[in-house]
């Protein structure tokens, strides 16, 4: 039985939320796009939709998301991506993400999708990244003249169970100073270890290229431990089933966190900083968490490992960032202080040069002071 979806947060949190600078890392590109988009090109190229109707389509990606495997998950994908397959089609949904994230309070966001989806209208790959990458800057032209300072980046995919894997980390490298800033592999993560593409990960850090790798969501342990040993992922895209790593004793230990024993992975990334991007809707849709309530992320937020929160996909899984966050306030009891410091986690956890993460982390921090019209243990 699938997991009920989560109840949505109250307005004035989630507007207060929403009031602050965010930065989000785990958000694909196919998976956000506005119903209406869908409905517009689907009917000019012909593909059939469940319903044409925006927002009973909404409602049927949501409904549809919420299988409680991650496979079932994915399967709502087949929509978005057969609108997506021209150059046109992709720029637009391209500028309306950028467009969404900002309304959002997103002030830096990674994008992420695998081009090697969309070339079913005889597009080639380096044509994909042209398209979209001209959508994103003029999201952030639009998103500026509207009074949104906001930027974006690529996360270039590479799907899991194909065998392209060197030839879209060469994509990536090839678009590295044109918006590319870093490289990614999804899709249906059980059979399908991080290894399988060892040999691309292997050029990526040869040219010293910054990788996230999808690890721990629908695979346990062993994923996330191929993830970072074996591949050197700087960071780890969902890896909320890390916790199986972490058996939690009971009580608190002297630095007032809870008494927990780590394994070695959980104890690795902990130790050495490596960034978490959770997602919670996202993780309860697919069967990875139980609820909201009792996702890992807020166990292991106390527990010190470097977690950020992301909306994975915000036309699926029915959520933005803000949502996200404001969903931890209302239903596992988070702060102000805890949303600032996954905040601060994601600027200092951006594919960014050093003093651009400083002065993101400086804005975050700047906004959230301003923004903190409640004591800071509560929004």
């Amino acid at each position: 039985m699938a997991p009920a979806a989560p109840a949505a947060p109250s307005a004035a949190v989630l507007e207060q939320i929403r009031a602050l600078p965010k930065v989000s890392l785990h958000d694909h590109l196919d998976g956000g796009l506005r119903p209406a988009t869908i409905v517009e090109i689907a009917s000019a190229t012909g593909h059939r939709l469940p319903t044409t109707d925006p927002e009973e389509l909404r409602e049927w990606f949501r409904t549809a998301a919420d299988s409680g495997s991650l496979e079932l998950y994915l399967e709502t994908f087949a929509h978005t991506t057969a609108v997506m397959q021209d150059a046109e089609s992709l720029a637009r949904v391209a500028e309306e993400t950028v467009l969404d994230l900002a309304a959002d309070g997103v002030v830096w966001g990674e994008l992420r999708y695998a081009p090697e989806q969309h070339l079913q209208r005889g597009l080639g790959l380096d044509q994909v990244v042209l398209a979209v990458e001209e959508g994103f800057r003029r999201g952030e032209r639009l998103a500026a003249e509207q009074g949104h300072e906001v930027r974006v980046g690529t996360l270039v995919t590479a799907m899991r169970h194909a065998d392209r894997g060197v030839e879209i980390a060469e994509l990536a490298l090839r678009h590295r100073d044109a918006g590319v800033v870093g490289f990614d592999i999804a899709g249906a993560e059980a059979g399908f270890p991080p290894a399988r593409h060892r040999e691309a990960f292997e050029l990526l850090h040869r040219a010293e290229f910054p990788v996230t790798i999808h690890a721990g969501e629908a695979a346990g342990v062993d994923s996330v431990r191929e993830a970072v040993q074996v591949c050197a992922a700087q960071r780890i895209g969902h890896g909320v089933r890390i916790v199986e790593d972490v058996e939690v004793l009971g009580g608190t230990d002297e630095r007032g966190r809870p008494a927990a024993r780590l394994g070695r992975t959980a104890a690795w990334l902990r130790d050495w900083r490596i960034p978490l991007e959770l997602c919670p809707t996202s993780n309860v849709q697919t069967g990875a968490a139980s609820s909201v309530a009792e996702h890992p992320v807020t166990l292991l937020k106390d527990l010190g490992f470097r977690v950020t929160v992301n909306p994975d996909n915000r036309l699926v899984s029915g959520t933005t960032l803000s949502r996200e966050f404001a969903l931890l306030v209302e239903q596992a009891g988070w702060s102000v202080a805890d949303v600032e410091r996954a905040g601060v986690s994601a600027a200092k956890s951006a594919f960014l040069p050093h003093e651009q993460r400083v002065a993101l982390v400086e804005r975050v921090l700047a906004g959230a002071g301003a923004g903190q019209g409640a004591p800071r243990h509560a929004v």
